[in-house]
């Protein structure tokens, strides 16, 4: 088969899907302001709980009718948490029939609901986002959508489809409904910086959670339960929480993609104690553009050390600082903040879409796609310590698929006798190298 060149993937995407069958089911819902919107929630987390709440502060005719985790116990704690609520407690519509926990728990929430917000596990969602399209159901779609270079092309031709299909698709990419973060790209857009040179984007933060392994939890559970921790299941840090500032810094550079990519990085407070799964906790990453444009990316979660989060975009006439709303330069300007809840924004966006009865439609697969491909491609540049093509790290072969999805399935990467994981080492590859107590 001919892989799929960077061109191809730009500007077509991958060829769609066979087309689907024109069940009722399978047909999008449009509603009119009057009319219930049933709603599932996939992966019952913080993230999912805010999307929740943040979706009923739109209208009083979104109603909750199924939820689904890997777990169980942490859907039917969310239902129970949620119905407590004063503010969306009336609208909980889930009964235990419609709560559903293990790993293709999400195939029956999708089949409860007419919109469904996906926020579980990253390795999850290309395969729920396109039971979600086959079932013609509007979407609300976390960051970031894949955590390989197969799951991102499948996300996009899940997102042709969604579009043919007149499906609604919102991305969890939340800065890109953030009005100040619309405000500075209009700007540089407009040549507030003459023509931008480069990015230098920070996302430099603290230590990452992990979780404890539980009585009775399989090797597969116990993972997903500390999924963060997993490259296979998260990504590693910078696909999963530094894709919002290489998004920024995408958009910045007019939502073009590099064309190789070079970087360092390693586990420095990883050890020990502090050892459980196989990410890292500090990338650098120098992203080649073909015009001689750079995106420099430095991101860490190491606590006690430099903190910043923000993406410095460099223009011929100056210099943009995104987060903190100030350009440097010819045109200096310094904004004032104005309130809008980028959280918030992405649900209006999504309902106010649904609720058009067609009219509008909306769709942020390729972005959304691309801006977790950057962050593969990063990612796995540091991992191998090669400079790489974006389609060798498109179409490159990584170790992030079970044996399958059962409790009982082996993960991708299992502990020696030790409790140790193997780890990527640059130039090395797989190696055990540190010690779990």
């Amino acid at each position: 088969m001919k892989p799929t060149s960077r061109r191809t993937f730009l500007k077509h995407g991958v060829v769609a899907a066979t087309a689907l069958s024109g069940l009722t089911s399978a047909m999008p819902v449009h509603a009119a302001d009057n009319n219930v919107l049933k709603v599932g929630l996939v992966g019952c987390g913080s993230r999912g709980l805010g999307a929740v709440k943040d979706a009923f502060s739109i209208d009083s005719n979104i109603h909750l009718t199924a939820v689904g985790d890997a777990f169980a116990d942490k859907a039917a704690a969310a239902v129970a948490a949620l119905k407590k609520d004063e503010q969306v407690g009336s609208r909980i519509a889930v009964t235990p029939e419609t709560t559903f926990g293990g790993l293709d728990a999400y195939k029956n929430v999708i089949d409860n609901c007419d919109v469904v917000f996906l926020c579980q596990t990253p390795h999850f969602r290309p395969m729920s986002l396109r039971y979600a399209v086959e079932k013609g159901r509007h979407i609300f779609c976390e960051k970031p959508v894949a955590v390989d270079g197969a799951g991102v092309k499948d996300v996009l031709e899940s997102a042709k489809i969604a579009r043919e299909k007149k499906l609604q698709l919102v991305s969890g990419l939340c800065y890109r409904y953030d009005p100040n973060i619309l405000d500075m790209i209009k700007r540089i857009q407009d040549g507030a910086i003459g023509d931008v040179l480069s990015v230098r984007a920070n996302f430099l933060t603290g230590a990452v959670w992990t979780r404890s392994r539980q009585p009775g939890d399989t090797e597969m559970m116990y993972q997903i339960r500390n999924w963060y921790n997993f490259t296979w299941l998260s990504g590693d840090f910078n696909v999963e929480q530094a894709v919002h500032s290489l998004d920024k810094s995408m958009w910045a550079l007019g939502d073009k993609t590099p064309a190789f990519a070079y970087g360092l990085g390693g586990r420095m407070r990883r050890t020990g104690e502090h050892a459980a799964g196989d990410i890292y906790d500090s990338m650098g990453v120098a992203y080649e553009y073909p015009n001689g444009r750079t995106l420099i990316s430095f991101c860490s979660q190491l606590s006690t050390c430099f903190a910043e989060r923000e993406e410095y975009v460099l223009g011929t006439k100056g210099t943009a600082a995104l987060m903190k709303g100030q350009i440097t330069g010819e045109n200096k300007f310094v904004q004032k903040k104005v309130s809008g809840n980028r959280f918030q924004l992405e649900h209006d966006t999504l309902f106010k879409a649904i609720r058009s009865g067609g009219a509008v439609q909306h769709n942020d697969g390729e972005f959304m796609a691309n801006s977790t491909m950057i962050t593969i491609l990063g990612r796995l540049a540091c991992y191998t310590g090669k400079r790489l093509s974006w389609d060798e790290a498109l179409n490159m072969e990584t170790p992030t698929r079970p044996t399958g999805y059962t409790k009982d399935s082996n993960p991708p990467t299992l502990p020696d006798e030790n409790g140790r994981y193997k780890v990527e080492i640059p130039g090395l590859g797989l190696v055990y190298h540190q010690t779990v107590r």
